[in-house]
């Protein structure tokens, strides 16, 4: 092939180039503007098979809409209500307990329980001393650290405000948008793209509901279990169970990890207390992977289980917990595509 201008043709190469770094810097700086506008069109579609529920009983979408945020509100403030007081005045207990253990006495009464439960192959002293220096030597760096971990709450309420109201914005008008971006498809294909489109929608939106009742169910089983064992801030840690199982996969694992070394500090003295969490634990993420998950979320999107473990790994890469989240949904629309689009194709060649 014969070039007739070498130079034109390197000079629009290169502002390509330039074109294509300056989009890619963009959208980095746009990253958590982006990250909270995907979050809020994840939950308004969580919202949608509720709101249409509604419209189905003849009402109006705005009032649909008036009726499902009050409801959330609703349960919102019941829980905060319910659960904050005990949380404020357990986290209170944890403070007072942690106080307690600065008396040398305790300290070493702690030390001592410990060294007796672990045996003579562990030095509990010395690991005690070792971390005592390690703290002396980083405490700059760790106080440093302590006010980034305090700036980033302060940001992330901040950013769970503008994830409500857009929340809200993009659930009012969900079907505007949904319009506008159908008549952006050739009229011959419209009513294909726009079915398969809503059958996208409402797996999404089952897939939210689906896994927030999965949360639901860890939490307040958590917290009858923790309750009835006497088992220290039961409130605290089943507020952390509900939060880990709203994180496909590792999320239920990783909370009860935290749950057991959050006994195994508190009850240092009580090894039925942690063995009981633990095998409680154990039991329940048999019983969530075998019974309650695929009766509750294979009705929501029907995803193979390899699918859905390479989704959720690939998509925490990407993007964090919100990859993850949004991986599983974004798997099986791929797989819809595939089904209803692709294949079809396929077989008439």
């Amino acid at each position: 092939m014969k070039i007739a201008n070498p130079f034109q043709v390197g000079l629009l190469g290169g502002l390509g180039v330039l074109l294509a770094l300056v989009i890619g810097s963009a959208i980095g700086s746009l990253a958590t503007i982006l990250t909270y506008v995907l979050t809020a069109v994840f939950l308004a579609l969580g919202l949608d098979p509720i709101i249409a529920f509604l419209q189905r009983r003849r009402l109006p979408r705005a009032a649909a809409l008036a009726v499902v945020v009050v409801l959330v509100l609703a349960v919102v403030a019941a829980l905060v209500l319910a659960v904050v007081p005990l949380i404020v005045s357990q986290s209170a207990s944890l403070a007072k307990t942690i106080a307690q253990y600065s008396d040398a006495s305790a300290q070493q009464a702690l030390v001592q329980q410990l060294q007796a439960f672990l045996g003579s192959s562990f030095d509990v002293s010395q690991v005690i001393s070792d971390i005592a220096s390690y703290l002396q030597k980083n405490a700059g760096s760790i106080g440093s650290g302590v006010l980034a971990v305090g700036l980033g709450v302060a940001q992330g309420v901040a950013g769970a405000a503008v994830v409500i109201i857009l929340t809200l914005y993009f659930a009012a008008s969900l079907p505007v948008f949904k319009a506008a971006g159908y008549r952006l498809v050739p009229m011959s294909q419209r009513e294909r793209f726009s079915a398969i489109a809503e059958q996208i929608f409402a797996s999404v939106g089952r897939y939210v509901i689906g896994q927030v009742s999965l949360a639901l169910v860890n939490g307040v089983l958590s917290f009858i279990f923790l309750s009835i064992i006497g088992a220290k801030l039961p409130a605290v840690f089943a507020f952390i169970a509900f939060l880990g199982s709203l994180i496909p996969l590792v999320g239920t694992v990783s909370a009860a990890v935290i749950v057991i070394l959050g006994q195994l500090a508190l009850v240092p003295g009580n090894p039925p207390t942690w063995i009981a969490v633990a095998v409680y634990y154990v039991i329940y993420m048999q019983v969530e992977a075998y019974v309650l998950s695929p009766n509750i979320m294979n009705r929501a999107v029907k995803v193979p289980g390899v699918v859905v473990v390479v989704a959720a790994l690939a998509g925490g890469t990407l993007l964090g917990i919100l990859g993850a989240l949004i991986a599983i949904p974004v798997a099986a629309a791929v797989l819809l595509i595939l089904e209803q689009v692709v294949i079809p194709r396929q077989a008439l060649r």
